[in-house]
């Protein structure tokens, strides 16, 4: 299982919004997801800054790269736009996490 880790940016006063959005995830994308393999994602804001932390686990996370391709995931993240830092396509502006440590 690999874990993958990220970091996103919220606009200042959206979260509310984004919290809101996300506790009424649409059951085709939480099915998008689960179908490639994704399992124990999370994503937590840092209140001070507006980073968003996310967080999963996937068994190769290669699988994530099919991720722009599907029409739902458009639509999410056209949904998504209006409230955080996005690139051209949409797609939220995502960095990735390096690991620096790991404890089971």
């Amino acid at each position: 299982m690999e874990r993958v880790a990220f970091k996103m940016k919220l606009f200042k006063g959206k979260e509310i919004e984004y919290k809101k959005r996300h506790d009424k995830i649409w059951p085709e994308l939480s099915a998008l997801l689960k179908e490639i393999g994704v399992q124990e994602y999370s994503i937590f804001l840092d209140e001070a800054t507006g980073f968003l932390f996310g967080s999963l686990k996937i068994p190769d996370a290669k699988k994530l790269d099919e991720l722009p391709a599907h029409p739902i995931m458009k639509k999410w993240w056209a949904y998504m736009k209006d409230i955080m830092e996005s690139n051209p396509d949409n797609s939220p502006v995502s960095i990735p996490l390096v690991e620096a440590f790991y404890m089971q």
